[in-house]
């Protein structure tokens, strides 16, 4: 067979010839070279007679490089296939340093967030043993109360012994001392329910969202003196230039908006601070000092008076202004009016009023600013004031009438619409009734009550 080298390579020539140089090659042994010559490049053209197929196939040392040719051949390959499968052995490394990167930064953060969560609950582990810190006085008086309760049911037992042996022997005791006994007993008994319905208040929550609607400001109310059957919702939206008062017979016909009857007053009404009592509607007549009374039931003015001295239009508002001079009230004791005069300062009076006749029956005056507080309300005979209308608002200054002695306090409650216009107390419901922007909603309150026996009188 017959070649043409033109271009053959260099190390070809190194492994045929350089191998062996000292080698004879006969004609049908080995390569032959048969001409030679140059191309007009200068480059050597050379004619060779290759030997033979089967003297190639014979002969070891040929047979040895082919072979390790073709070795060499098969590590190329195996080294191309290693190289791609170390590249992508490094783009998965790459990959999972990646990701282990991710996880060491989400451990941090989990073990970081631990650490914030324990300390949170253990806030509110230490917060909610502040809250029973005060209750341990309660638990003490509890003690007393028990012992007393026991006095209380012993004393029944002996007097239903008493009686089995009245009817068994009639004319055996005095049935008149037996029944003053047992008066007595039962007058001791609602004497001490009575004073449970009373005590200082230690703690405001929620609120609960009844309804939206209406403008920023306004007031709606029940009626604490109602029957239990009795559940007739009073709404009076907005501060000033109003003289409608509408009617539900139910809380649920309140929230579905379906009113059951519609009052007009004779006179517009200034601020929010109304009251609904045994019946009728006690509001400050716009701008004036004049306390109207008006009854649902006639649909007429029973009764109105001035409160004398008392600021009006904005002279002494509560810190949101709306003309919320007079506020009226209702408690446990009674009705009740909370205003400003010049003759204490600006600072807040409280008087207690006759239901019937709005006449002043007994007067207190406070030493803080009627300007500098957010809203106020009556529960037991003592005045609770807040500090603001605003978010952070909490319960901080309390005048009780029964002492004549104020108490600075910190209680705070939840102002979710951050804005507040109207905070009234409900005797009866024992809750706080708000006008929270535009939102009807009500707070529970927590009392701390006290019961006296006659031996701490």
């Amino acid at each position: 067979m017959i070649l043409l080298f033109g271009a053959l390579k260099p190390l070809l020539f190194l492994i045929v010839f350089g191998l062996y140089p000292s080698m004879t090659i006969g004609p049908k042994e080995g390569w032959q070279v048969y001409s030679s010559a140059q191309d007009a490049d200068g480059r050597c053209i050379c004619t060779v007679v290759a030997p033979e197929q089967n003297l190639c196939s014979r002969d070891a040392k040929s047979r040895q490089l082919r072979q390790l040719l073709e070795k060499v051949q098969n590590m190329s390959q195996s080294i191309e296939v290693l190289n791609l499968r170390t590249q992508r052995d490094f783009q998965y490394v790459m990959k999972m340093e990646n990701q282990m990167k991710g996880l060491r930064t989400k451990f941090r953060q989990i073990e970081e967030d631990r650490k914030t969560i324990m300390a949170r609950n253990f806030k509110e582990l230490n917060d909610r043993m502040d809250e029973l810190q005060p209750l341990i006085p309660v638990l003490e008086q509890y003690k007393t109360d028990a012992k007393l309760i026991s006095q209380f049911k012993e004393e029944i037992r002996n007097l239903s012994a008493v009686l089995t042996g009245i009817q068994e022997e009639l004319g055996a005791y005095d049935y008149e001392q037996l029944y003053q006994r047992v008066l007595s007993l039962d007058s001791r008994l609602r004497n001490c329910m009575s004073k449970l319905t009373c005590g200082k208040l230690m703690k405001i929550t929620g609120p609960v969202t009844i309804k939206t609607s209406g403008t920023r400001f306004g007031a709606w109310m029940t009626d604490p003196l109602a029957s239990p059957r009795n559940n007739r919702i009073w709404y009076m939206d907005t501060y000033t230039n109003s003289k409608v008062v509408r009617e539900y017979k139910t809380i649920e016909d309140f929230i579905s908006g379906q009113e059951s009857r519609t009052y007009y007053l004779p006179f517009k009404w200034a601020g929010t601070n109304h009251v609904v009592y045994n019946g009728s509607l006690y509001y400050n007549k716009e701008q004036s000092n004049i306390i109207v009374k008006y009854s649902f039931e006639t649909g007429r003015v029973l009764a109105q008076r001035a409160l004398e001295y008392a600021g009006f239009h904005n002279v002494y508002p509560y810190t949101w202004g709306g003309f919320s001079d007079i506020d009226l009230m209702a408690d446990e004791l009674g009705l009740w009016a909370v205003y400003a005069t010049n003759q204490n300062a600006g600072n807040i009076v409280i008087s207690q009023l006759e239901p019937q006749t709005l006449e002043v029956l007994q007067t207190w005056n406070t030493e803080y600013s009627k300007r500098n507080a957010g809203e106020s309300f009556m529960i037991c005979g003592t005045l609770y004031i807040t500090n603001s209308h605003l978010t952070g608002a909490k319960v901080y200054y309390s005048y009780n009438t029964k002492t004549s002695t104020y108490e600075y306090m910190d209680i705070p409650f939840h102002n979710q619409y951050f804005h507040i216009s109207m905070l009234d107390y409900n005797a009866r419901e024992r809750a706080l009734y708000a006008w929270n922007n535009g939102h009807q909603v009500i707070f529970n309150v927590t009392l701390f009550h006290v019961i006296k026996t006659e031996d701490d009188s």
